[in-house]
């Protein structure tokens, strides 16, 4: 079992962001910018290309309405996307406010909140988020 499917289950805690019964968002422990999210399927497949298409569908439309919810809670310019799939062995996506093109290098250093900090970004992107 994954990290991500422990906190899927409640065995790990997160910040999550939004939940359907397909899809879970909750806010990456290392951002590479406040808000950082990662969306995942619920079912525990390693990668993203391996999900069948039609919920590969409905996870990026999940995925839409996240980011739109990121981008009015955050204030940035876009929010990137990013499907790196190495760091754990389930399916994500990474969605990162940016407002440059350096925003979404993963090599650089991670930020630190505290959980307090992140709490509070995870109710600001909660309370955008539209789903439906």
């Amino acid at each position: 079992m994954t990290i991500f499917s422990k906190i899927v289950r409640g065995e790990i805690p997160a910040h999550k962001i939004a939940e359907t019964d397909e899809f879970f968002a909750f806010l990456d422990v290392n951002p590479l910018t406040e808000g950082h999210t990662l969306v995942i399927p619920k079912q525990e497949i390693d990668y993203v290309f391996d999900i069948s298409d039609e919920v590969l569908a409905r996870m990026m439309i999940f995925a839409k309405q996240v980011a739109q919810a990121q981008k009015q809670a955050t204030h940035c310019a876009r929010v990137g996307v990013a499907v790196i799939g190495l760091e754990v062995p389930h399916a994500h996506i990474h969605l990162v406010p940016m407002n440059s093109m350096n925003d979404m290098n993963f090599s650089n250093e991670k930020l630190q909140f505290s959980q307090e900090e992140l709490a509070e970004t995870a109710k600001k992107i909660r309370e955008k988020v539209v789903t439906g």
